[in-house]
């Protein structure tokens, strides 16, 4: 009567593990990849913070050097109402053009957004194409290897 001998699990686990290598580079890539669109999305917002805060400091340097003219003494009571209703007109005018200003801020990050996005995902589907490809490539390898080995 043959005796039936019981297989070791775990040897033959790591035996199957060693057969289908792991690539790290792949992940490497990815990796890469996505720290490299995360620099490029923060200069972005760091250019766009700066932009939009030297754009509130010039609107209001340009308040503060109106505000001077509108309180200076005036000879005449109807000076004053003058003052104001210019002061007031001027600031209606700066608020609509800084407005602007800060729209085409936010329509340029918008802009390099989308670019940087779409260029990430074609890297990060170029990346995958070859890691599933070359993953592929192994799998063959290790299955005609384990195949020819017994």
């Amino acid at each position: 009567m043959a005796t039936a001998k019981t297989q070791d699990l775990t040897t033959m686990m790591k035996d199957m593990m060693g057969a289908f290598p792991v690539d790290t580079k792949a992940m490497e890539e990815a990796f890469k990849t996505q720290t490299t669109l995360a620099e490029k999305l923060s200069a972005v917002s760091l250019d766009a913070a700066k932009q939009s805060t030297d754009l509130s400091a010039k609107w209001m340097q340009d308040t503060l050097g109106k505000m001077t003219d509108m309180t200076k003494a005036k000879s005449e009571p109807a000076d004053y109402a003058k003052a104001m209703t210019d002061f007031a007109s001027m600031q209606a005018e700066a608020a609509a053009e800084h407005m602007a200003a800060y729209a085409e801020i936010a329509k340029k990050v918008q802009t390099e957004t989308m670019e940087l996005m779409l260029a990430a995902g074609k890297d990060m589907t170029e990346d995958m194409t070859a890691a599933a490809k070359k993953a592929t490539e192994d799998m063959t390898s290790a299955t005609k290897k384990a195949a020819t080995a017994k």
